[in-house]
């Protein structure tokens, strides 16, 4: 907050009337912190609008404005849906994202810094909220790479620990280095001062890595189709009586989940009519 503090002081010391009144973008909010995890991803929070209100894991557009037009000079808005990885009670946002070299907007969107600006379209939707759910005792959270995003929200969400008895968050890379952000979150429950108590030992992570070795080797969708995620947890295999479950991933993994989860009985819901599993379908990556 200091930096955020201090380099907001400077830009308002600059320019006394343009500041407060003209921000440099449409909709803009300020980077407020960015941490690189690896040379493919990162975090970063930003500030949050006042009038935002969102249910955990929703989405909202972000971007920047992208390259002058060669003829025109004009310059439009590069914008993508990023997953919000802050549970909705926090008093900023903050995303987790991939660096693609020659993406229109992650290629400039790596570059950030603290006190920059970002575009942010604060109208949050998504299907991976609690609403979307029948009531059941187990969640579970299936993600790949940055797909992580949505359910770092939900972890944090009182409302996820209120709801369930058990909480498995599952989450895929190629390498362990990847798996970083959402294994320091996972530890940090404990000790939230909001949840900890509530999380207890209600939540069981299950890292898996598809190239690199570790612990724990391949796709989880094999690891649920030949029953050794179940035998690694020692809980009972999914059924569709006390199971309920969020996807997000890429989207063959997405499409491998969906399959996996009917195979168990599970029937994919919506907000407006929910069932035993739901998948992000605008996440891709």
């Amino acid at each position: 907050m200091t930096k955020m503090t201090s380099a907001t002081e400077t830009v308002t010391e600059a320019t006394p009337v343009k500041a407060p009144a003209t921000p440099a973008l449409p909709d803009a909010q300020t980077v407020t912190s960015v941490k690189h995890w690896t040379d493919r991803l990162f975090s970063f929070r930003v500030t949050r609008p006042q009038s935002l209100r969102f249910r955990s894991g929703e989405f909202v557009m972000i971007g920047l404005m992208g390259d002058p037009d060669p003829k025109t000079g004009k310059q439009k808005p590069l914008l993508r849906a990023y997953s919000i990885a802050s549970p909705a009670w926090d008093e900023e946002l903050e995303f987790y994202s991939i660096k693609v070299q020659d993406g229109p907007l992650t290629s400039k969107l790596q570059h950030i810094q603290p006190g920059d600006q970002i575009i942010l379209r604060p109208k949050p939707v998504g299907t991976l909220v609690h609403d979307a759910l029948l009531p059941g005792k187990r969640l579970w959270f299936f993600s790949t790479g940055t797909g992580f995003a949505p359910f770092a929200s939900l972890l944090r969400e009182p409302e996820t620990y209120e709801k369930y008895d058990q909480v498995i968050i599952t989450h895929t890379c190629r390498d362990v280095a990847e798996l970083d952000y959402g294994r320091e979150l996972v530890d940090s429950l404990k000790d939230d001062p909001l949840i900890g108590e509530m999380v207890g030992e209600k939540v069981k992570y299950y890292p898996t890595t598809t190239r690199q070795g570790s612990p724990r080797m391949g796709r989880i969708t094999t690891k649920l189709q030949d029953g050794s995620v179940f035998a690694d947890l020692g809980i009972d295999p999914i059924a569709p009586e006390t199971d309920r479950a969020m996807v997000c991933g890429s989207l063959d993994f997405n499409k491998d989940m969906k399959d996996v989860l009917e195979s168990f009985g599970l029937r994919e819901g919506a907000n407006s009519d929910p069932k035993e599993y739901v998948v992000e379908k605008a996440f891709v990556g």
